[in-house]
């Protein structure tokens, strides 16, 4: 199955979606969908890529786009308190830009 389901294309407004590889793109649609995903969003992600392929997600590294919040839900999701996952940066402290509060 090429590009991603049409109920997601909102999602990767910069992105052809139809070009995207679910498997290949795995990265970018997981860091897409668990950051600014709908519920139903999510549940797709579940569905085609399951629980253990999302949790090695963020073991072995999950994008930097990723907020602290978005972690922290997936941690308690996961029963994943104790692990070492990497941290997400703090953006809003480092920014250049005028609106961060």
């Amino acid at each position: 199955m090429m590009g991603v389901p049409d109920e997601l294309s909102w999602l990767f407004w910069d992105l052809d979606p139809r070009s995207l590889d679910p498997e290949r793109d795995a990265y970018t649609v997981l860091t897409r969908v668990l950051e600014q995903g709908r519920l139903c969003d999510v549940a797709w992600v579940l569905a085609r890529y399951g629980r253990a392929r999302i949790h090695e997600y963020f073991l072995n590294g999950a994008s930097p786009e990723l907020s602290a919040r978005t972690l922290s839900f997936w941690r308690a999701f996961f029963d994943a308190e104790e692990e070492k996952w990497p941290s997400a940066p703090d953006f809003r402290r480092n920014s250049g830009a005028p609106w961060p509060g």
